[in-house]
């Protein structure tokens, strides 16, 4: 007998990982029709689950399971008990934060995904699938009128593209004196620019916060005087990261006199577009973001402006070999890249990676990108429609209307004498307003002023959330102010 067949005991049987096709369809359609009674009720459920679960992930805690459990009970135990407790961020009310909806052919890309298991880490194992993903990148460059030889990568959000932006420009500005560097961006700016830049070596006190003006964007003068200030002192400036659509307030800053800036400079220009560059996919609201195709690089969360589900992040660089000279790198055991076609080991910093791509390729594929800039555009004129009736409401002051599709603003009023009454009051109307159900708000504090935000990038949120959103803002305002 074999050592093989000599193993056959019942303790080789329970190696057995595979699942006969008969189970598989079984736990299938019990996740199928889990998730899609889920996305079906998301208008009913409320826009934000009970997140007082302290005591919840106290009893969650427990040591590593020996044995299997049913699927049924725990999908169960998922779906009923622990996926409601939660934010619920695909829901059409959710206009807090910058949302990111989720469509459903994202979902099936990823199942397909995770079930086929190709290898994308160099061009020559999966080289059909990779051209997919390159072709995302060069749909991604079209969009954002940059020029031919921008190269790209995927990433799990911003903050990875906004990462290796910085190196791209460290590695071409800098070379070996990283500690000589000093980049700048708005103190507007997300908070990830300067933990990117820590993360590239660029440290805290080499971080220069430009003001910003009454509309919350950067001021080019300040940034230019900034500048003078470390080339006097004998320091490199070599990076300038602008917004084009803050988290705050949605500001889009000044981008084509930052450009003329860096031009000047010598500097290379970064604009953060998580949240706003995908508007630029709508040829008549390009305007609003004037100046974004001169920029060396580019970040695009397509889980925010596309509707992807999270995780799913983009860099664009308009050189692209300066990408490829950070991240191009070689070993005995890899196959030698092409020149050719697009390799995403010779352009971003992972080896082992899955088909990020596919659910962005899907997506497109399925929509068409005319379908996609008819949503976008929905979403900026939802905004501009609340916010013109938000304005109206007794006791609102607006602080940023809509760049975009976010704008912010605060209640004032004869009791509310100091700026701590006021605050108070803006936080409690984003309190009292979520905790009807029906929408969730959130807000932010700036230069010691707390506002209160409503950001529209759902493809869920329609005409009917907007109206609610009004209709309950003016209800709970009334209130507040009364009292």
């Amino acid at each position: 007998m074999s050592d093989a067949s000599s193993a056959r005991t019942p303790a080789a049987a329970d190696a057995n990982l595979e699942l006969s096709p008969d189970v598989m369809r079984a736990m299938g359609r019990a996740v199928v029709d889990r998730a899609v009674a889920h996305l079906a009720s998301l208008s009913d459920q409320p826009s934000r689950g009970d997140v007082d679960a302290a005591a919840l992930c106290r009893a969650l805690r427990e040591p590593i399971p020996e044995r299997g459990a049913d699927f049924e009970l725990l999908l169960e135990h998922l779906f009923d008990e622990l996926i409601p407790r939660s934010f619920t961020t695909p829901g059409p009310g959710y206009l807090a934060y910058i949302p990111g909806g989720g469509v459903y052919p994202a979902a099936l890309a990823d199942f397909i995904a995770d079930t086929t298991n190709r290898y994308t880490g160099v061009w020559q194992a999966a080289p059909a699938l990779v051209q997919l993903e390159a072709n995302v990148l060069e749909w991604l460059r079209e969009w954002m009128c940059f020029p031919e030889g921008t190269s790209g990568l995927l990433t799990p959000g911003g903050s990875m593209a906004t990462l290796n932006a910085i190196l791209c420009a460290r590695e071409r500005y800098l070379g070996t004196d990283i500690r000589g560097g000093t980049l700048y961006t708005s103190d507007q700016g997300h908070h990830s620019i300067e933990k990117s830049a820590k993360l590239a070596g660029i440290f805290a006190d080499r971080v220069r916060l430009i003001s910003a003006d009454a509309q919350y964007r950067m001021r080019a003068d300040v940034l230019k005087a900034a500048i003078a200030a470390d080339r006097m002192a004998g320091r490199r400036p070599f990076m300038v990261v602008s917004s084009a659509g803050t988290t705050n307030t949605g500001a889009v800053d000044p981008l084509d006199a930052i450009a003329d800036v860096c031009a000047a400079e010598g500097m290379w220009h970064h604009v953060d577009g998580a949240y706003g560059a995908f508007f630029h996919a709508v040829p008549e609201l390009r305007p609003l973001l004037a100046g974004l195709p001169r920029a060396d690089s580019l970040t695009l969360d397509p889980h925010k402006g596309m509707f992807l589900p999270y995780g799913t992040g983009a860099l664009l660089v308009r050189d692209g070999s300066a990408l490829r000279a950070v991240h191009t790198a070689t070993a005995g055991y890899l196959p030698a890249s092409t020149d050719e076609f697009y390799d995403p080991s010779q352009y971003g910093p992972e080896l082992s990676r899955g088909f990020p791509g596919l659910r962005v390729w899907l997506a497109l594929k399925l929509f068409g990108a005319a379908r996609y800039r008819a949503a976008i555009a929905e979403k900026r004129a939802l905004a501009v429609w609340a916010a013109e009736r938000v304005a109206q409401i007794p006791g609102v002051v607006m602080d940023a209307w809509p760049q975009l599709s976010l704008f912010a603003f605060h209640l004032e009023g004869p009791k509310l004498a100091t700026l701590d009454a006021r605050n108070a009051a803006t936080a409690a109307l984003m309190e009292r307003v979520t905790a009807r159900g029906r929408v969730m708000l959130t807000g932010c504090t700036v230069a010691g002023r707390h506002l209160a935000r409503v950001c529209v990038l759902s493809f869920r949120t329609r005409a009917g959330e907007m109206e609610a959103c009004v209709a309950q803002l003016a209800e709970e305002a009334e209130r507040i102010l009364a009292s």
